[in-house]
C-alpha cells in the first residue's frame, strides 16, 4: 500500500518541489460528509473554513475563502457592473468565452491553462488559504490535437478540493486522475460536443465521486437536462434558481448532489 501511495504521489506531481505545499486532495482520506449548503450574496462575510461558489456566466465561476481571497475561473475581462477584482484569475483557450488578452492589470495572479512557448503550464500558487494549482490537458484544434492546450484547475480552500474541468476535451488518463486528486465539488461542463460528449462527462463525473457537481457551459436547456436524467440515478437533483452556495467539509452532503446554479454576473449593492 505505501509502495502505491508513493507511485500515485510521483504521478501526481511530476512538477513538485520541496517549497511547495503538499496537496491535500492528493490523497486517500475522505472528507466526511454531513449535511448541505445555503444562498450568500458575494459581498457578505463567510463564516471561517466555508467557501462561497458563485456561478457568473458560461464558465466563469467567483471562488472566495472565508478570509476575502478570492479566484475567478475562465476569465474573459468581464464579471458585472462591479469594482471587485479577484486575487486570482485563470483562462483557458480553446475558445475566446474562456480567456482575454487583456486582464486588468491590478489583478495580482493571471494563471494562464497553457504556455505559449508550447510547453505545459505548471501553476501552484499558494495564497494561503487558498491554493491554485492545475492539471494540463489537449485539446482539439483544427482537426488535430494540441497537447497541453487547456487546465483542470483545482482550488484547495478550507479544507475542500474544487475541480473546475474548463474546456475538457477528452477523458483524463490515470496519470491526469491522479494529479487532480479528491474532488469535492467539481464544475463540469455539459454543452455535450463542443467539450466532451455527455456520456464521456458523466463517466468521468462518475469516476470521480465529487459530492457536489455544478453543471456549466451548455447552450440549450435540453443538453443541461439530458445530464441531469443520466446522471439521477446516483445524484440529488438541486435546481432551486440560486446562482450561489456556500459550502464547508461539514456540510458536504450525504448523497452526491447535482446542484444547479444559475449565472448571474456579479453587480455592487
Amino acid at each position: 500500500m505505501l509502495r502505491l501511495l508513493l507511485v500515485l504521489l510521483t504521478l501526481a506531481t511530476p512538477a513538485f518541489s520541496e517549497t511547495r505545499r503538499a496537496s491535500h486532495c492528493i490523497a486517500l482520506a475522505q472528507a466526511p460528509g454531513l449535511e448541505y449548503l445555503h444562498k450568500a450574496s458575494f459581498r457578505d462575510p463567510l463564516p471561517r473554513n466555508s467557501v462561497r461558489i458563485s456561478y457568473i456566466a458560461h464558465a466563469s465561476f467567483l471562488i472566495q475563502a472565508h478570509d476575502g481571497t478570492s479566484a475567478v475561473t475562465d476569465f474573459t475581462g468581464f464579471i458585472g457592473n462591479t469594482r471587485f477584482l479577484p486575487d486570482v484569475v485563470t483562462m483557458n483557450h480553446a475558445h475566446g468565452t474562456h480567456w482575454t488578452e487583456h486582464p486588468d492589470p491590478a489583478i495580482p495572479h493571471v494563471l494562464r491553462g497553457w504556455d505559449d512557448l508550447g510547453d505545459a503550464a505548471d501553476h501552484h500558487l499558494d495564497l494561503g488559504t487558498m491554493l491554485v494549482r492545475n492539471v494540463p490537458t489537449d485539446i482539439r484544434r483544427f482537426g488535430g490535437v494540441e497537447e497541453n492546450g487547456n487546465s483542470i484547475f483545482v482550488f484547495e480552500v478550507g479544507g475542500l478540493c474544487i475541480a473546475h474541468l474548463g474546456h475538457l476535451h477528452h477523458e483524463p488518463s490515470d496519470a491526469q486522475y491522479a494529479a487532480i486528486g479528491r474532488m469535492d465539488v467539481v464544475m463540469a461542463a455539459v454543452d455535450g460536443g463542443m467539450t466532451l460528449d455527455l456520456p464521456t462527462m458523466m463517466r468521468v463525473l462518475r469516476r470521480v465521486e465529487a459530492r457536489v457537481v455544478i453543471p456549466m457551459h451548455w447552450f440549450e436547456g435540453w443538453t443541461l437536462d439530458a445530464f441531469l436524467a443520466g446522471m439521477s440515478d446516483v445524484y440529488t437533483i438541486e435546481n432551486n434558481g440560486q446562482s450561489a452556495l456556500e459550502i464547508s467539509l461539514k456540510t458536504l452532503p450525504r448523497q452526491p448532489t447535482i446542484h444547479v446554479l444559475a449565472p448571474h454576473f456579479l453587480r455592487d449593492p
